[in-house]
Parts: C-alpha cells; sequence; structure tokens
C-alpha cells in the first residue's frame, strides 16, 4: 500500500505519492532575466542540470516560471517549505545561484530545508510588508 499525503482540511481526499521537503521556484517574468532590459542573466539551463545532475528533484522541486513580482527587486527567487515562504530579490551573481543549488543539496541531504547560506540571508524580503 502507498502512503499518501493528504492536505489538511482538504475535504476532497486529494494526495500526492511525491512529497518534498520545499520547492524553489525562479523567476523569469517581464523583469528577472531579462538582459535586454539591462536586468543580470538567470543561468536556467544550469539550474535544470544541476537539480537533475545532483537527483534533487523529488526532494526540492525546481521551477523556473513567470512573473512572480514585485518587479522593482530583479532576479527573485522563492523558496516555499511547509511552514514558511522565503524571498530571495537581487540574484544577480552566479556564485549566487550556484550557492541555492549547493543549499538544496545539503538540504536534501539532511532529509529537511536547511537555513541559508549567510551571503543569502543578506537577499531575503518580504514582498508583504
Amino acid at each position: 500500500m502507498i502512503a499518501r499525503n493528504v492536505v489538511a482540511g482538504n475535504s476532497h481526499g486529494l494526495s500526492t505519492r511525491r512529497l518534498i521537503i520545499g520547492q524553489v521556484s525562479v523567476c523569469l517574468g517581464c523583469c528577472c532575466g531579462q538582459t535586454g532590459r539591462g536586468r543580470p542573466e538567470v543561468p536556467v539551463e544550469w539550474l535544470k542540470t544541476e537539480w537533475r545532475i545532483r537527483g534533487l528533484l523529488k526532494n526540492v522541486h525546481l521551477s523556473i516560471c513567470g512573473c512572480l513580482g514585485p518587479c522593482d527587486v530583479p532576479n527573485v527567487v522563492k523558496i516555499d517549505a511547509p511552514q514558511e515562504t522565503i524571498w530571495l530579490g537581487k540574484i544577480e551573481r552566479f556564485d549566487q545561484y550556484r550557492d541555492i543549488v549547493e543549499w538544496a543539496a545539503h538540504s536534501k541531504a539532511a532529509g529537511r530545508l536547511l537555513p541559508l547560506p549567510k551571503g543569502l540571508e543578506a537577499h531575503t524580503f518580504d514582498p508583504f510588508r
């Protein structure tokens, strides 16, 4: 029998067999990564390749998505965990994306999302305040 995760409060019993520890959403919308508009590049293909090589997809899901907003903060990354959402902005350098990949790999090995590296903590913000 396969164990299923039922979302609390979901009266329809919708469930999934793939349980993740977190999800990383990388904005590639109207502003983020748009080098023609003067924004820093988002290394999309490199991220996808690293995620696949490191076997992260089943534990820390990666989504390259459209606009996450807020558009006044370039290159936004949103990290969703069961108890929180972390927003990162101004992810402008390759080494910052590398730090995200390394953090995700260490989190996978730990079986839970670990605290962000110090270098990324400075890029957190709350779009609702």
